[in-house]
């Protein structure tokens, strides 16, 4: 075995015991035995008794000693006796990767979709982040680092939360439980300086799978330079494949141990509510309830953006009579929580005009998307969710750059530029790369205030670049209250009118051409091969054909316009699709909605 220098970890081999069969399934799962988490009958040897592993010894090392590793891996020289636990299954860590964020299948029970994210597993992955940490953080002897772990409803947050605890502490890091949260809530804890609250933390994982089925879930990090990216994705999930494949026994009780002495519990939810509920007032120059008047629905799909009606609404003198779903259910019973979903767009529209509301409010499962829907049903999602959000940040900061994702429309570039006199950057798919490309343009001298896709994630400089999307409908909510403190009147008309002139399709449809990799033409390659080779017979049409323009800048796929519209056909990043979006525009303004 080659010697290595590098940072040691100690404990970083973590797992657990105590096998239980649950819900959905008799699929068998290792569970929790913390006190802090739940009550478990006592150990009876369970896979030690399975596995006929009597006697292991665990290699103990100090968490900041030098010595040998290799990507999370710990040895000793005392490690003869250490045999790695033989009832694992294998399993592909990088197939988990999905783009910046970690996604599997958590629960058993819906046919031809085995659980990928098993408790082993995610343990390793904890691991695995922590011992990135350690690197990035060059923390010394003197503090242990502190990561905050978050959920959304998901019935599988409960046993991941407990074996993302356990990866953590095994590591040696503090761990500090936030309960049922937000992603934008897990980000702000690296940020807020309050020892009351154990902030800030130096890492965080929030999990969630956003708006997938009951049986997903899966992670997202942060430290206080934002989300991470797809390169340390990728680096964390090739050292946990490491520490999976070295689990030992005694590693197993020692994690268990360290996380019943290491985790604390704090209500940080308190503290992200009173500052969007602080920016609000202050917008309306220090009033304390500034939406007093205004009647507000909130629909939090059965996620974890319930919150926002009682916590954030309320103290600001809003009436929110009405709301629905904003209790936590986890096989979300009435909708999908996903702004995108017609049905759930349709609910809250449906909402509003039942309860006359001025104002309804959707949020995604995790909170890091949202969109709105003003009195009489016009929708702000997509499209006009952009043209509304760059409306009012082109106010603040004229002539400043929008960045948003590469499938936006025409009429969207032509409201920015010639009507609100900013600049449209039109980038990549993927709410990392809009944010991404934002900050990269203030880097080189361009300024830019927004960057957001039609999805719904949205990200403002002066939010320190996190997708939230409750500060998105802050910032609704402080152009209500900055206009009726100014004695203007119209309930949200107010922000309608803002979109006013903005041109939108007559048809707007995504369809995925998915790649038959069986087939003879790709003749072994691999899809994305022939995908580019698609995309370049493409070009070469579309190049010989007079009718057709291709985007004189363009950053994905082919993107050309003609015939009344236009079309982008562009490559998955990870799967063996060509998504195609194909728009047909015709003169038509959200504004007629009142005429």
């Amino acid at each position: 075995m080659a010697a290595m220098s590098g940072k040691i970890v100690q404990n970083v081999i973590v797992a657990q015991f105590c096998q239980q069969n649950r819900q959905f399934g008799t699929q068998s799962r290792w569970d929790c035995c913390s006190p802090n988490m739940r009550n478990l009958p006592p150990f009876k040897g369970g896979m030690f008794a399975r596995t006929g592993i009597s006697s292991m010894q665990l290699c103990t090392l100090s968490k900041y000693q030098s010595g040998l590793v290799n990507r999370g891996i710990v040895y000793c020289n005392a490690a003869a006796s250490i045999t790695a636990l033989p009832s694992l299954e294998k399993v592909d860590f990088l197939k988990l990767q999905n783009g910046s964020d970690i996604r599997g299948v958590a629960v058993a029970g819906v046919e031809g979709e085995p659980v990928s994210l098993t408790e082993p597993v995610t343990e390793a992955i904890a691991a695995g982040f922590a011992a990135w940490l350690l690197e990035k953080k060059k923390a010394d002897a003197s503090r242990s680092l502190k990561v905050s772990i978050g959920h959304d409803s998901r019935i599988s947050a409960q046993m991941l939360q407990d074996a993302v605890s356990r990866g953590i502490a095994g590591a040696g890091l503090d761990v500090v439980l936030y309960g049922l949260a937000s992603t934008p809530a897990m980000f702000n804890s690296t940020l807020t300086e309050d020892d009351e609250f154990l902030c800030p933390v130096d890492g965080s994982i929030m999990i969630t799978a956003s708006h997938l089925p009951y049986n997903r879930n899966g992670f997202k990090f942060f430290t206080n330079a934002g989300g991470l990216g797809k390169a340390d994705i990728k680096d964390i999930l090739e050292r946990a494949a490491d520490i999976y494949k070295n689990f030992t026994a005694d590693a197993l009780m020692n994690s268990e141990r360290e996380a019943s002495a290491s985790v604390k519990r704090v209500d940080y939810m308190n503290v992200y509510t009173s500052d969007l509920v602080k920016a609000v007032r202050k917008a309306a120059g220090n009033t304390e309830k500034p939406l007093e008047g205004f009647h507000i629905v909130v629909d939090a799909g059965n996620g974890a953006g319930g919150f926002f009606a009682a916590k954030v609404l309320e103290p600001l003198g809003a009436t929110t009579s009405g709301s629905q779903f904003l209790e936590p259910d986890g096989l979300f019973p009435n909708h999908i929580p996903n702004p995108e979903d017609k049905a759930a767009m349709k609910a809250i529209t449906q909402a509003v005009l039942d309860n006359k509301a001025d104002l309804g409010i959707i949020f995604d499962t995790d909170v890091d998307r949202s969109a709105a829907v003003d009195s009489i049903g016009c929708e702000f999602n997509r499209n006009r969710l952009i043209a509304l959000m760059a409306a009012i940040v082109l106010e603040e900061h004229p002539g400043t750059t929008i960045v948003t994702d590469s499938v936006t429309s025409d009429g969207l570039t032509t409201f920015i530029e010639k009507k609100l006199g900013g600049k449209h950057h039109r980038f990549k798919r993927g709410y990392k790369n809009v944010i991404d490309e934002a900050i990269r343009l203030n880097s080189v001298g361009e300024e830019s205030h927004l960057a957001i896709e039609t999805s719904g994630h949205g990200a403002l400089k002066e939010n320190h670049w996190l997708d939230d999307g409750a500060y998105l409908m802050v910032k609704l909510l402080n152009k209500l209250a900055s206009a009726r403190a100014s004695g203007i009147g119209g309930g949200s008309k107010v922000l309608t009118d803002l979109v006013e002139g903005l041109q939108e399709p007559a048809v707007a449809v995504e369809l995925r051409l998915k790649i038959d990799q069986s087939h003879a033409e790709l003749k072994g390659g691999s899809f994305r091969d022939y995908g580019e080779a698609v995309l370049k017979h493409l070009e070469n049409t579309v190049d010989s054909d007079p009718k057709l323009r291709k985007a004189p800048v363009n950053y994905e796929g082919v993107r050309v316009s003609g015939f009344g519209g236009w079309f982008l056909l562009r490559l998955s990043l990870h799967d063996p699709v060509l998504p195609l979006n194909i728009e047909v525009s015709k003169p038509r303004c959200c504004i007629s909605c009142y005429k």
